[in-house]
């Protein structure tokens, strides 16, 4: 009797305090049924975000436990990588997904570099470059608008049409990945409103999805976003399907925790909404983007 349950090796920091990276995908991936394999990349007090913590770089430590799952022959069914501490450790993914990856397995890159038109702290254009390179290997890719504009060597802009976003998604699925979700797109001329949008190469259709805008902050949303994204693909979703999984979870995390006098830095209480990961789509939201 083989085991059944699908594998994800995560490739992610460890934070101690908040909803983020590790704190998010292993909860999230278990709840949906697959048993998560993490290769850490670093080992925090507390994100970043946080005014003071200590970070433990496990760079070195990357390789030695890459080497010992070569010798124990470990076969993952999903490759999810999200932050990467560094240039080097991009190649060691690289790396890592050209030996390890068998035929059918399936790769998310999370391509972490920035938000609101800038590189996140720590963050350089050396690991930009790292980062498109990695995207070549990937089946799925998740940026943010920022993230769609650095991959593309594109100068920054707030609002961008319908027409302009599905050639930059086409033009990034070009370079390897069959389907590239654009997360926190603006809804134009209407604030309360944001929109994901995706393109899927098999089939050469976009698609979006709209959800109210609260304004609060949560950080590790994007992380909690792709976790749901890649649990849905593994279980056999379709991707409009696999979008408003992701949309609705992260709607009702936030809304969750929106009404509790709470420190928004420990992001979303998941540990509310987890179970809802079990339930059926509630409305499909999702559109076909002619």
């Amino acid at each position: 009797m083989q085991n059944q349950v699908k594998k994800v090796v995560a490739v992610h920091d460890l934070s101690g305090v908040g909803h983020v990276s590790l704190m998010a995908v292993i909860p999230v991936l278990s709840s949906m049924g697959f048993q998560v394999c993490p290769l850490p990349t670093a080992v925090l007090s507390a994100h970043t975000q946080y005014p003071t913590y200590s970070f433990l770089d496990l760079t070195d430590e990357m390789k030695r436990i890459i080497e010992n799952w070569e010798k124990m022959n470990v076969h993952f069914d999903t490759f999810y990588t999200g932050y990467l501490g560094s240039p080097q450790q991009a190649q060691i993914v690289e790396e890592f997904i050209l030996k390890f990856r068998g035929e059918n397995d399936m790769v998310v890159v999370d391509p972490v570099l920035g938000d609101n038109g800038h590189l996140y702290k720590g963050i350089t254009e050396e690991m930009v470059t790292e980062m498109k390179k990695l995207i070549h290997l990937a089946d799925v890719i998740t940026p943010n608008l920022t993230e769609l504009y650095y991959l593309l060597d594109m100068p920054y802009q707030e609002h961008i049409t319908d027409a302009e976003l599905k050639q930059a998604l086409k033009t990034l699925s070009d370079r390897g990945p069959a389907i590239v979700i654009a997360t926190s797109v603006p809804v134009s001329g209407d604030p309360r409103s944001t929109s994901v949008y995706a393109y899927n190469r098999f089939g050469d259709r976009y698609w979006k999805v709209t959800c109210p805008y609260l304004p609060a902050h949560y950080p590790g949303t994007g992380d909690t976003f792709t976790s749901v994204i890649t649990g849905a693909l593994m279980q056999g979703d379709s991707l409009p399907i696999a979008l408003d999984r992701a949309t609705q979870f992260i709607l009702q995390g936030i809304r969750a925790t929106f009404g509790y006098e709470y420190n928004n830095l420990e992001g979303i209480m998941l540990e509310k909404v987890l179970h809802n990961l079990d339930m059926p789509i509630q409305i499909s939201s999702y559109e076909l983007v002619e």
